[in-house]
């Protein structure tokens, strides 16, 4: 495996991976009405964001992640990011993959921290990863999401100096 730039081509494999983890009702909160061009434009962010893929050995798209600016102009400092796996490649470590790849963007770009604004609660497997990755809880939001097998849960805000 190997995580490289996404390019616009790309999109034909990430938007499936995409519409499959929105339609999932689990972590993220795009709309499922979202079609491809919609979420193309919320996901391929041009710069200062960057966006890369996970490929495998036969360049097929295992993963995505997008990274950049929490926020603009004085908040630009701190970074922030969205992962998303396929479901074939779940298990396989592309998720800590494109983590270390995204810490290690954002400490080459001069962030001073990365702050995740919306972490479902009940996203177990993410909140482990964040946290052996040494980010920190620093708030939890109460039943900000509509999980579709859970109810309304938190959303986490977690927190990594860099």
């Amino acid at each position: 495996m190997r995580i490289r730039e996404a390019e616009a081509e790309d999109w034909a494999a990430i938007w499936p991976i995409w519409k499959g983890i929105v339609d999932d009702g689990e972590t993220y909160a795009y709309p499922d009405t979202a079609t491809s061009e919609q979420a193309r434009g919320w996901w391929m962010e041009g710069p200062p964001s960057r966006v890369v893929v996970a490929v495998g050995d036969t360049g097929n798209v295992l993963g995505t992640a997008k990274m950049g600016p929490n926020r603009p102009g004085r908040g630009d400092h701190v970074g922030t990011a969205s992962f998303m796996v396929g479901p074939a490649a779940r298990g396989l470590g592309v998720g800590r993959a494109l983590a270390e790849d995204m810490i290690a963007w954002h400490r080459q770009q001069g962030f001073l921290a990365i702050q995740f604004n919306a972490v479902v609660e009940t996203n177990t497997a993410a909140v482990r990863l964040w946290q052996d990755l040494g980010f920190t809880i620093i708030g939890t939001v109460p039943g900000a999401f509509r999980s579709r097998r859970h109810g309304d849960v938190g959303l986490h805000v977690m927190y990594l100096p860099l």
